[in-house]
């Protein structure tokens, strides 16, 4: 599976961006689909996931409520929906394919978020 991230940026504190993972390769609906984020000097950090078909979604405590992952199964495609961005969401974001719910088997390149204040 190889993805393929975009939609990052910089943005004002309280705006909102949209980030994609499109992917290609092996069926996309036998994976579990996620983001992870790493800010520099920081561990990396699990954001989100979602299960095969979307019927569950799973968000970091911090990012409730202004984050929501979805997907399309149709383009291949798994979305990450940010609001109220904050300062500390600062951080490249990377998606993520795994074959069961918290592995990791493949992930793609980052894309850059950076929230000014």
């Amino acid at each position: 599976v190889q993805l393929q991230a975009s939609g990052g940026g910089l943005v004002q504190a309280g705006g909102s961006l949209r980030l994609s993972c499109a992917a290609s390769g092996r069926a996309f609906s036998n994976y579990v689909m996620g983001w992870f984020r790493q800010a520099p000097g920081k561990e990396r950090e699990f954001v989100a996931a979602i299960t095969r078909i979307g019927s569950s979604q799973y968000h970091l405590e911090s990012v409730k409520g202004r984050f929501t992952i979805s997907r399309d199964n149709a383009k291949n495609t798994v979305y990450l929906q940010m609001n109220s961005l904050k300062p500390e969401d600062t951080a490249v974001y990377c998606c993520y394919a795994g074959i069961v719910t918290g592995r990791t088997d493949y992930r793609g390149q980052g894309t850059q978020v950076t929230v000014s204040s």
